[in-house]
């Protein structure tokens, strides 16, 4: 008797570079979530910043990070080395946790959040576009998930650390980022000393050394995602307002990092799978479902004054993430050529990066003019401008099966 594969389960084993990087990821991601779960209330509560000004510096971070990854991205196709670039991205970001904690102005920390931006930015692309390289297209979604959830197992984690730490120094926010350089290190280390650059396939060799020009030769499909992927992307602005909005509801600030625990947490539990699910039935109906989950997470934090439903929408917020995240990732791999995936994840990050910086920045100047209400309304309108969008996506995105 013939048993029927799993719809859960992927065609082939996932190559152990995908693995070792969804750990470096995992790692690095304990020590940001350590660190950006209480910066938010530290730039409020201990430097005095304002809810706009948070979002500003947010949304230059993310502007300075997505700039750069257009430019690695484009680097790593000319150089044809993924690994040297994402060393230099990890390592400057472990070099930025030694900042946090000496920061004693508004100008030091957006300097440490501009040195962490510039080596999230230089490790992206050339990373997402390695995962490619040396991935079957079969299992390019699960894959993808597969990273996706190992990072988000950091987002759990560094923020329960945080929450223990906070507890056991009464508070101590200079403890609590002191301890985050720990992870970011071993994170280099495994990059370093674990990782592979895989050999350049034959086909690829032929090819001329591309250029920046040669963004230009990206696919059309290529560029619709980039497009769909944009608007979906003004839907969804920075967590930190989730954070602040947290306090609103009467967590006590040792306590607020939970809000990004049960995100993360549910974010990891359904990027992997729903990643395997989209090589088998495809990746457009599951985008779909993402952004239902995610208008229904902002209408709640638009109304609610409660703990409950505040957490009720954390969850639909965190399915939103599993259920688009990876997708839209294995989108540009489905789509790219393989000689300028570097490119096409560039210039993907650059355009969603752009998105970010405005939603960033109107979800600040809505929270200080009208209140928090009509931010999270903001997130819910461009949500459902977004599913309107997602029939423009290519209807070729591949649906793999077991059976050749």
């Amino acid at each position: 008797m013939t048993i029927a594969p799993s719809p859960w389960r992927p065609a082939t084993s996932i190559p152990g570079t995908v693995w070792l990087l969804g750990f470096v990821s995992m790692l690095m991601d304990i020590s940001s979530e350590m660190v950006q779960t209480l910066l938010p209330l530290y730039l409020v509560s201990g430097l005095g910043a304002s809810a706009a000004l948070v979002g500003l510096i947010e949304g230059l971070s993310v502007a300075v990070a997505t700039v750069t990854k257009f430019f690695s991205g484009a680097f790593s196709d000319i150089i044809r080395n993924r690994k040297h670039l994402a060393t230099v991205g990890y390592g400057l970001a472990a070099l930025s946790k030694l900042l946090i904690p000496l920061a004693d102005s508004l100008t030091m920390v957006a300097g440490a959040k501009f040195l962490d931006r510039v080596g999230k930015g230089i490790r992206g692309a050339p990373r997402d576009a390695l995962i490619a390289d040396v991935t079957p297209p079969e299992i390019r979604g699960a894959s993808f998930g597969l990273r996706k959830s190992l990072d988000t197992v950091g987002g759990f984690v560094g923020p329960l650390v945080a929450i223990g730490l906070m507890l056991a120094t009464g508070g101590s926010f200079t403890t609590v980022f002191w301890i985050a350089v720990v992870p970011a290190f071993l994170a280099v280390f495994l990059l370093v000393a674990a990782v592979r650059e895989p050999k350049t396939p034959a086909d690829d060799k032929r090819k001329a050394t591309p250029s920046l020009k040669d963004i230009t030769l990206l696919t059309p499909a290529v560029w619709l995602v980039i497009a769909v992927a944009s608007v979906l992307t003004l839907a969804r602005f920075s967590e930190a307002f989730l954070l602040l909005l947290a306090g609103e509801v009467g967590f006590s600030i040792a306590w607020i990092p939970i809000t990004m625990v049960v995100m993360h947490l549910v974010y990891g539990l359904a990027a992997y799978p729903v990643g395997v699910l989209s090589d088998r039935v495809g990746r457009r109906g599951l985008l779909a479902v993402s952004l239902v989950f995610l208008v229904a997470a902002d209408l709640l934090l638009a109304t609610t004054d409660g703990i409950g439903f505040f957490l009720a929408a954390i969850v639909l917020w965190g399915l939103h993430m599993g259920f688009s995240q990876g997708i839209l990732a294995t989108l540009v791999a489905d789509t790219a050529p393989s000689h300028l995936r570097g490119s096409a994840f560039g210039v993907f990050n650059l355009a969603t990066g752009a998105a970010v910086v405005a939603a960033n920045l109107a979800a600040g100047l809505l929270w200080d003019g009208y209140g928090a209400a009509a931010t999270f309304v903001m997130g819910a309108i461009f949500s459902v401008v977004a599913l309107l969008a997602l029939p423009f996506l290519p209807t070729s995105d591949r649906k793999f099966s077991t059976r050749r």
